[in-house]
């Protein structure tokens, strides 16, 4: 279907679903500064073609839904901050954005939902299943981290993508992605072209690096989620990129680590990215997971 809006928690969400709604529900949440569409229109498809009402939206600050405006935002002062131990300020954390997702699942009708969030996704939907535990079927958490100090932590060359000055130059937009994908996104599997389009396609949809900014802090001043992790009772995919420099791979481990009876999947060449080449061990590894689930 065609875009919607609806009210989640108090803002607005920007959101599509593809497939029959009689079908298990399949809630997508997508990461750090990335719109809906980077859940691609194929993959959303083969997730249908394996028997799932798909659900994608653009978290707050992003794509079309709510800015949560504030007069906070800056990153790099709240990086130091955190360096050092020191408590920060943020206009909204992890668990609101959580609670984003569960008021759209409201707004759908929907008590339950399997679950799949990518890095900041897949914190976000970490937090749901430890904050909302009754409305989350499975969990699948990809290329994402616990929120430990110690685990997860992006290379030297990776957070210096992170942390360069925002630009509103659609070219610069472009072009930046293109470097960023180069180091993050796992060499072997690399698409110059892919990487182009994907980015056009966002700036031209809405760009807003203000708001990405903020998501960062929220991630950054929502501590971590171990404890919370260790309690779940839900069945549990982690799946990770051997080559992801931005969340390094000791963050999906620490994950399947802490979370009982998780199962881990580690792709071989994949980087912080999912390339088409991986869809199909991807769908295969979520459609599995999903089997394990109590209805």
């Amino acid at each position: 279907m065609p875009a919607s809006m609806c009210k989640a928690n108090g803002i607005e969400l920007c959101f599509e679903t593809f497939g029959d709604p009689a079908d298990p529900p399949l809630l997508l949440v997508m990461g750090l500064g990335a719109q809906m569409i980077a859940w691609d229109d194929e993959l959303c498809a083969a997730f249908v073609d394996r028997g799932f009402f798909v659900i994608r939206y653009d978290n707050r600050d992003v794509g079309l839904s709510s800015r949560i405006e504030s007069s906070g935002g800056n990153f790099l002062e709240s990086f130091a901050a955190a360096q050092q131990g020191q408590a920060i300020e943020s206009p909204y954390k992890l668990s609101d954005m959580a609670a984003d997702a569960i008021g759209l699942l409201d707004h759908l009708g929907l008590q339950k939902a399997h679950v799949v969030g990518a890095s900041m996704g897949g914190m976000i939907a970490q937090t749901i299943a430890i904050e909302h535990p009754d409305r989350v079927l499975t969990l699948t958490s990809i290329m994402s981290t616990t929120g430990e100090a110690e685990v997860g932590q992006p290379t030297p060359e990776a957070m210096a993508r992170l942390v360069q000055p925002p630009t509103n130059d659609r070219d610069v937009v472009i072009e930046r992605a293109v470097e960023s994908s180069r180091i993050i996104g796992g060499p072997e599997h690399f698409d110059e072209d892919r990487i182009r389009a994907r980015s056009a396609a966002a700036f031209d949809r809405a760009f807003d690096p203000a708001g990405t900014a903020r998501q960062l802090i929220a991630i950054m001043s929502s501590g971590s989620r171990a404890e919370g992790l260790a309690a779940l009772a839900v069945p549990t995919l982690v799946i990770h990129g051997d080559a992801d420099t931005l969340v390094t791979p000791t963050g999906g481990q620490r994950t399947a680590e802490l979370v009982p009876n998780a199962e881990l999947l580690v792709i071989e060449g994949m980087g912080h990215d999912l390339p088409p080449v991986v869809w199909s061990q991807v769908v295969e590894a979520v459609t599995a997971n999903t089997r394990r689930a109590a209805l």
